[in-house]
């Protein structure tokens, strides 16, 4: 295997010539163009996705044979890829005896200059290239860039920034799901791979949290019904604090940040602020905990639509048919008033609800009732938050259901 040295070219505005118009010429082409170079195509013909580039006006088509070494003037780089041997070798000759580099993409064992396998991952402090090169196995290199391409997408690598801090930093308004490691998304754990502060709600995956490195600075806001030691104002100015010092800052949530999580507000006071602000959004507990229980919100012929509300404030006027499925989130506390405003605006006192507690936890628990009973069962059982609450004919759908009315629950 010979030796090589990486580099990396700045082709803006700097002449490519292309030789050969197949798929392959199509793909580094379209990687030239989209690193700003001009590019000249030599072909007498050229595939769909290069005509496309010709008539976009990115490239300049030269529709014949190759010639000889004129048609390399100028040229800052060439790439051939024509797939017949003799003319690619002495597209290759010619680029040499005129000292330009030429990717011949047709001997990858013999090429003077090679493109490697390369892929763009977007951090939070920007733009990253991995490129990987195995001599003569373009194969290997493509394997080793997607790997390393995943890994870093998925969060598996430490993306903290080492070089001094002079900019402002970056919040990200990460949504958690409804608590465990593996429903938080890949882009939420790259965001915790490269965050230097960690600012978590009690409801948010909190394993996760316990894993990161010592380095990382955990700020815990974590509210309880009733209790909130750090009030939401106090958040705002903490998160506009240190990411003004430079430093990349995750929010971390429970739930989704846009669903009655405040993330709206977060969001504002970091914009107001003049910082970089990225919402990821998380998988609600609001659909997710009554999955868990094995309670759709939503099923053909039964319910074609839900509503989602916090169960701690006044209940607004809502759809009272029991095919409306309502999901209260927060709504432990006020559980037995607010069953009966429902039946005040006209929701059946026989509609079935079930309450989740501790969704996808191990001691996860589901209590089914109806609207005039809940209140009660919930007491008898000592339900308590976090729990998510289901009001509607779907309730019937679940597991809990069919033993409940079996002993005479409902």
């Amino acid at each position: 295997m010979k030796s090589a040295l990486p580099l990396v070219l700045d082709l803006t505005g700097r002449l490519v010539v292309a030789v050969g118009g197949g798929p392959v010429s199509a793909r580094r082409v379209r990687a030239f163009v989209d690193e700003g170079a001009a590019v000249r195509v030599i072909s007498p013909w050229v595939c769909e996705d290069l005509r496309d580039l010709v008539l976009e006006g990115a490239v300049e088509w030269q529709a014949r044979d190759y010639v000889d070494a004129t048609d390399l003037d100028g040229a800052w780089l060439v790439h051939t890829a024509v797939g017949e041997s003799g003319v690619d070798r002495q597209v290759a000759r010619d680029a040499e005896s005129l000292r330009v580099w030429c990717v011949d993409a047709t001997d990858a064992a013999t090429t003077a200059a090679s493109v490697p396998a390369r892929a763009d991952v977007t951090i939070p402090d920007g733009r990253v290239t991995i490129s990987t090169y195995a001599a003569g196995d373009p194969g290997l290199a493509t394997s080793l860039r997607d790997g390393v391409a995943d890994a870093a997408t998925r969060g598996d690598l430490d993306l903290r920034r080492t070089r001094h801090r002079t900019t402002s930093g970056w919040v990200a308004l990460v949504g958690g799901g409804p608590g465990v490691d593996g429903l938080l998304t890949a882009r939420g754990h790259q965001l915790l791979r490269s965050a230097d502060v960690v600012v978590v709600d009690r409801l948010a995956p909190r394993a996760i949290v316990d894993r990161l490195p010592a380095s990382v600075r955990v700020i815990d806001v974590g509210k309880t019904p009733g209790h909130h030691a750090v009030p939401q104002w106090r958040i705002n100015e903490i998160l506009v604090e240190e990411a003004s010092r430079g430093l990349g800052v995750v929010r971390l949530k429970g739930g989704d940040p846009y669903v009655l999580g405040r993330g709206g507000e977060e969001r504002l006071a970091c914009e107001a602020a003049g910082l970089s602000v990225e919402v990821v959004p998380g998988v609600t507990s609001a659909v997710s905990v009554p999955a868990a229980a094995g309670i759709p919100v939503t099923h053909r012929g039964v319910a074609r639509g839900f509503t989602v509300v916090t169960g701690h404030e006044a209940i607004p006027g809502l759809p009272t048919g029991s095919d409306h499925t309502l999901v209260l989130l927060m709504g432990v506390s006020q559980l037995s008033e607010t069953m009966t405003t429902l039946v005040a605006q006209g929701r059946s006192a026989d509609c079935p609800v079930a309450v989740v507690e501790r969704g996808f936890a191990p001691t996860q628990r589901t209590t089914v009732g109806t609207v005039s009973t809940i209140g009660a069962l919930a007491r008898e059982r000592g339900v308590e938050s976090p729990a998510v609450i289901v009001v509607g004919d779907v309730v019937r759908l679940g597991p809990e259901w069919s033993e409940a009315v079996a002993g005479g629950v409902s």
